[in-house]
């Protein structure tokens, strides 16, 4: 069984790092950043393809977070700067086969990590 982990800080300062640990070698798949407001539906924040390490963000976010991996360490971080309240939801990582010619967004992500919150309170 292939497992995703996430970690990170609950309250969180105007910038603050979220990471996704996989239990795998991450070199041919791609992992997504999602949040799920309460009362809304779970949204795409951030994908990254490995091999051509191609990274797409939602415009929300894009200037603000950055997505990155540790090769050696099988882990994918979600950086995330200027917070704002509306940044506040349960974050998961996700991790999907990679299909060449589709974009990262479109992939099946079939393999969760149980989510971490983050509350932005000014």
């Amino acid at each position: 069984q292939v497992q995703l982990r996430e970690s990170g800080p609950g309250l969180l300062k105007p910038s603050e790092t979220l990471s996704c640990a996989a239990s795998f070698n991450l070199d041919l798949w791609a992992i997504g950043w999602f949040r799920q407001a309460p009362g809304k539906e779970r949204e795409g924040v951030s994908f990254i393809r490995f091999g051509d390490e191609y990274a797409t963000y939602q415009d929300s976010v894009k200037g603000r977070f950055t997505i990155s991996r540790d090769k050696e360490k099988n882990t994918v971080y979600l950086q995330m700067n200027s917070l704002k309240e509306e940044d506040t939801a349960v974050y998961f990582c996700a991790s999907a086969g990679v299909v060449m010619g589709r974009p990262p967004w479109t992939y099946d992500y079939d393999n969760w990590g149980r989510g971490t919150q983050v509350t932005v309170s000014s």
